[in-house]
């Protein structure tokens, strides 16, 4: 079938109720929120929320696995540009999907210089993500972002919006230039956004976009959609409300306990006898003064059960943002085997997730399950070759010659530290990317056999998994987190 054929189904349906959602359901990625989720979620009438975390990859993998049912090129049949959908298809698509030995195609990796390439396979893969969360249903649907990421995010977003989506989520960083960004881009108007570069002016380096390479004709109407900024302390949210031009449309409002990336602990950095970060009271959020700038806020991170959603609410919360009950239901995007495993563990109240200080690449803390055969399990990791491939965590940096240069501290300790990074920085790295990718069954095949291992993660509060699990056994759905988390 080819795109043509497929531009004429049944386009995605528009949201007709923007109304205040009570539930956001997390975006967890690599592809974990993935819009089969987020579709489940909105027509409960809640706001579904697809990861936009390295959507070009998890695109063109499934596409080269042959597109099972046809979704992804039913969805990129309505991408505006039409010439730009069919040759990524054309680079990507695998009829009956790629031998199981062969390692996937890459894609184009994130850079501070343009990519057409680059740009048509981030936004068109944003797209249809968004189109098919959306289709078939009036309810609201939105994406979520890391602001550490920021070398794809002008044409991630803009693909987005091309589909109508209605949030746009952002956490990680300080998300400070995305409101001017939304409104360049619901005008269709070129724009740049800053990018940190480690040694670098602030300011010094951007990326732009100009829509008009992504329509090749009369751009169709968008909508600015609201947006959310994820942060973990009211200065940050003052900040942020300090003028029009940063002001966000609303606050989720995480808590240390949230599932991935988490803010440090305010001050000096302590580790308990685990290893895990120390949170005090000066990382507590003053909800109170976070409703003093008169906008509507989610709590989340250990609000995922009826009584803490009751209790947000009653505080003055519009709602709650959840993550870890929706990860582990039938629509989450996590590999079913894992599923599973994760899911018996939890059961046998054998699960535990650690806040890693040195895991990510990113420096924040992040969550993970303790599970065998993941990078958890130190042989595992040990036994890793330390590459970096896909390089959506690594950082820009000043060389000395004054050009721009990638590192990651994931990736070879000989690499790294020729690159100025320092060794220590190395210590414990996990390669996110890549193992995120595997979490989902998108892992990359090696070479000499080998298959990434995946890693897992969830928020360290686990009491909504007993009750779901008492409620609805092993194979509960979106739909049933949802009345689990409104009863009463």
């Amino acid at each position: 079938m080819t795109l043509a054929e497929y531009s004429h189904a049944p386009q995605a349906g528009g949201a007709q109720d923007r109304g205040t959602p009570a539930v956001i359901q997390g975006g967890m990625g690599v592809g974990v929120s993935g819009w089969q989720l987020a579709r489940a979620v909105a027509q409960t009438g809640q706001l579904g929320v697809v990861s936009g975390t390295a959507l070009d990859a998890t695109l063109a993998r499934r596409l080269q696995l042959g597109d099972p049912g046809g979704d992804l090129r039913r969805a990129l049949a309505h991408f505006p540009d039409r010439a730009a959908a069919e040759r990524i298809v054309a680079r990507y698509f695998v009829a009956g999907g790629v031998d199981p030995i062969r390692p996937f195609r890459p894609v184009p990796r994130l850079g501070l210089r343009p990519s057409q390439a680059r740009t048509e396979l981030i936004a068109a893969a944003n797209f249809a993500e968004v189109f098919l969360a959306r289709e078939g249903h009036g309810g609201v649907v939105g994406i979520n972002y890391l602001e550490k990421i920021q070398m794809g995010t002008p044409a991630a977003i803009y693909g987005a919006m091309l589909a109508g989506v209605d949030y746009v989520l952002m956490g990680a960083g300080i998300p400070a230039h995305i409101p001017a960004l939304l409104r360049a881009l619901a005008a269709h108007e070129a724009t740049e956004l800053p990018v940190s570069v480690d040694g670098g002016a602030a300011g010094q380096h951007r990326v732009s976009l100009d829509p008009a390479s992504l329509t090749n004709s009369q751009p169709p109407p968008v909508t600015r959609p609201r947006f959310l900024a994820i942060v973990s302390s009211a200065v940050l949210a003052g900040y942020l409300c300090r003028s029009d031009a940063t002001r966000p449309d609303g606050f989720v409002l995480e808590t240390p306990v949230a599932g991935g990336h988490s803010a440090p602990p305010r001050g000096r950095l302590r580790l308990d006898e685990a290893g895990e970060p120390v949170y005090g009271p000066r990382d507590a959020i003053d909800s109170h003064q976070i409703a003093g700038h008169g906008l509507p806020f989610w709590l989340a991170g250990g609000y995922s059960t009826p009584e803490q959603v009751r209790a947000a609410r009653s505080a003055g919360a519009a709602g709650v943002q959840a993550g870890t009950p929706f990860a582990l239901c039938r629509e989450s995007g996590i590999d079913p085997r894992l599923k599973n495993r994760l899911l018996h563990q939890a059961a046998a109240g054998t699960l535990t997730v650690r806040n890693s200080a040195h895991a990510s690449p990113a420096r924040f803390p992040f969550k993970t399950a303790e599970l065998p055969g993941t990078l958890t399990d130190p042989d595992i990791y040990a036994a890793r070759p330390r590459l970096c491939d896909l390089g959506y965590l690594r950082v820009p940096y000043l060389r000395p010659d004054s050009g721009v240069g990638y590192r990651c501290p994931a990736e070879s300790e000989t690499e790294y530290t020729r690159k100025g990074g320092s060794e220590q920085d190395t210590h414990g790295r996990r390669c996110l990317c890549n193992a995120l990718l595997a979490t989902i069954g998108l892992g990359q095949r090696r070479a000499d056999g080998r298959t990434e291992p995946p890693l897992v993660t969830l928020g360290q509060d686990l009491r909504c998994l007993s009750g779901l699990l008492h409620r609805y056994g092993g194979d509960y759905s979106a739909a049933d987190v949802i009345s689990y988390l409104l009863d009463g």
